[in-house]
């Protein structure tokens, strides 16, 4: 069987992203990357949406951008700039469509279906696959999207809703998101963070029609797509090994507190590429420590107190956007911290250190 010098174990966004930062910085001129991937075609399956806080490759494959957004509970919204780091969707079925076409150029990359088809014993393996034991009591953010379209002008596409907590919360954290992409066309998705215990929170399908419906006020529309998916809020388990390095979920790459994960793939990508001849010695990228803590302590009081999550997450937001922005995306300072822990009910996260 054929050996490789790397081998990237998944054919997501972590495992493509850190092919085509290797491919774009021509590391693998002279090297050799096996890339597994069971799915049999890609086509988009996925939307990839953060604030642009650091630059990344993939300009060319951001569906839309906003500079203004709302977030809201019952009877109150807070309407919100974010000019300096604007929010952008990712489409992935360009993504792959981008990264894959470069790929195809350099015949030292090749896709296999399963590990096994490779000899891998003196490969260093790159693993973007988490290893997740089930647990009744981690927290996880699943959730639904359906893009839909109107006959008529309907959506305001120069804002976009964050959050819409004046839903039915059924003893969890539930709110909904609105990306308008034009005036006719929008992604409407139902979120959850929870445990995950109760199935009747999966009735996505009746939750998204109610919403768009009776919330909305919007009667005639098609879908035009849908999507669904889960986000750990906690690490993956995994042991360390030599010659093998955990990329993107697998790799501690979401901010558990957000679900957000694709531009610290893209830094990590960007990190190894740079390390790539030093690979086995380098030290290990990870989100900062002091935002694994603060997100500890955030699901700890999320896990004990959903009801007053939606005022939480909304008091947030009155700090400046700016600063906001920046602490969801890992690139606050200390003030900027300061200023977010200072808006947060006292009492209960300091009870929270103790759980």
């Amino acid at each position: 069987m054929k050996e490789f010098d790397y081998i990237i174990i998944g054919g997501g966004c972590a495992g493509l992203s850190l092919a085509y930062e290797l491919e774009i910085h021509e590391k693998l001129k002279d090297k050799t990357l096996a890339i597994i991937e069971p799915r049999e075609e890609y086509k988009k399956d996925k939307t990839w949406s953060f604030w642009k806080v650091a630059s990344h490759n993939f300009e060319d494959c951001v569906k839309k951008n906003w500079e203004n957004f709302t977030v809201n509970i019952p009877k109150k919204t807070k309407h919100l700039k974010c000019a300096v780091y604007p929010y952008q969707s990712v489409d992935s079925g360009l993504f792959y469509e981008k990264i894959n076409s470069k790929l195809k150029e350099n015949k030292n990359i090749s896709f296999f279906k399963n590990i096994s088809e490779i000899n891998s014993k003196n490969s260093f393996i790159f693993n973007s696959v988490p290893s997740i034991k089930k647990d009744y009591r981690n927290l996880w953010q699943h959730f639904c999207g359906v893009e839909i379209e109107t006959q008529n002008d309907f959506f305001d596409d120069e804002i976009f809703n964050l959050m819409d907590f004046d839903c039915d919360q059924r003893e969890s954290v539930h709110f909904f998101y609105t990306l308008p992409y034009s005036k006719t066309k929008a992604l409407v998705e139902t979120t959850w963070l929870s445990k995950m215990n109760d199935s009747s929170q999966k009735d996505y399908d009746h939750q998204i029609k109610d919403y768009i419906e009776n919330h909305l006020n919007l009667k005639n529309y098609k879908i035009t797509y849908k999507e669904e998916g889960t986000i750990p809020l906690f690490y993956p388990s995994y042991e360390e090994t030599k010659n093998k390095i955990n990329i993107g979920t697998a790799g501690g790459m979401t901010r558990l507190s957000t679900g957000y994960t694709f531009l610290n793939i893209q830094e990590h990508s960007k990190y190894i590429c740079k390390n790539i001849e030093n690979i086995s010695k380098i030290k290990k990228f990870e989100i900062s420590k002091k935002y694994q803590f603060l997100d500890d302590i955030f699901l700890r009081v999320l896990n004990k107190n959903p009801k007053i999550m939606p005022n939480i997450f909304f008091k947030m937001f009155k700090s400046s956007p700016k600063t906001v922005i920046k602490f969801l995306s890992n690139k606050s300072n200390f003030f900027e911290d300061l200023s977010i822990i200072l808006k947060m009910p006292k009492i209960i996260f300091i009870k929270a250190l103790f759980y």
